[in-house]
């Protein structure tokens, strides 16, 4: 991995607001590459604001976006895409009873023949499908065959291969292993291994602290519209990651009412408090803290 140069995709103290609420609070971050940069946070974090926001869907309200360099002002997908940046899905865009190749030319389908007699040019796809995931490291069976039929892994590496042969040099992961068994987690990390190998400069966003690690080179952790900085694998560990994912003061709250709920389960189940008891315990302690305190 190399940080010298120009980054390819870079945002400055980026926010964006949907009337008052505000979803992105001076987001900072850089990807180069032959670099994973790692986007973790929490479900609620602005994960998907950021995606969007990269991916051209929105436009920022504050900030600067540079790609390559230059300052830019996405104004749709389309644009994003003209300019490199790829941007893969949980959902994929894929249509899963229409074959591989059809999938990987979606919205990009080559034609052969003249005016009326113009049609899809079915072995120049299968071929071109064929060779793009052999370079993925997966020998697909038939090129024909539905997208259905393959794995969730296989699918993630057909929409990650279609995004390289279309000239994405930016490639952003929306979560691709969330939905996946470790096994073909395993296989779609190896993928985004090797999209980093080819020059390609990669955002993997997740909420798994473990599959970020396994990839990634740098990391940015965001919470709650903010991010707490990027840091390096020699910067952070992964318990130092999981304790800003979650929030070290959360966790101990937490471990006190775990500890209170423990204690009151022992007395339950030594015959000292009924379960009438338990309800009336909560209840009054839910009424003193409703209550005016009284004046000294």
């Amino acid at each position: 991995m190399s940080t010298n140069g120009t980054p390819l995709i870079e945002i400055r103290n980026i926010s964006k607001y949907f009337g008052s609420v505000t979803a992105l609070n001076g987001v900072s971050m850089s990807v180069y590459p032959n670099e994973v940069m790692c986007l973790l946070g929490d479900n609620g974090a602005g994960k998907s604001t950021l995606i969007k926001t990269l991916a051209g869907v929105h436009q920022q309200s504050d900030g600067q976006y540079l790609v390559e360099g230059q300052e830019v002002l996405l104004n749709s997908p389309r644009d994003a895409l003209n300019r490199g940046i790829a941007t893969v899905y949980q959902d994929l865009a894929m249509i899963p009873l229409m074959s591989i190749a059809r999938n990987f030319f979606l919205g990009s389908e080559p034609t052969k023949g003249q005016g009326l007699f113009k049609r899809f040019d079915v072995k120049f796809a299968n071929r071109i499908a064929r060779q793009e995931m052999a370079k993925m490291g997966i020998d697909i069976r038939d090129p024909s065959q539905p997208v259905g039929t393959l794995s969730g892994g296989e699918r993630q590496s057909v929409a990650i291969a279609r995004a390289v042969y279309f000239g994405a040099k930016a490639l952003i992961l929306d979560e691709p292993t969330a939905a996946l068994g470790v096994k073909q987690a395993g296989v779609v990390l190896r993928y985004v291994a090797q999209a980093r190998a080819r020059g390609l400069g990669v955002i993997f966003i997740t909420h798994n602290p473990h599959h970020a690690y396994a990839v990634g080179d740098r990391f940015t952790i965001l919470k709650r519209g903010r991010t707490f900085g990027t840091f390096t694998k020699d910067e952070l560990s992964r318990e130092e990651m999981v304790r800003m994912m979650s929030g070290a003061d959360e966790l101990e709250a937490m471990s006190h009412e775990l500890k209170e709920f423990e204690r009151t389960d022992q007395l339950r189940g030594e015959g000292k408090m009924s379960e009438v008891d338990h309800v009336l315990v909560q209840s009054l302690g839910e009424s003193e803290k409703a209550l005016p305190k009284k004046e000294e």
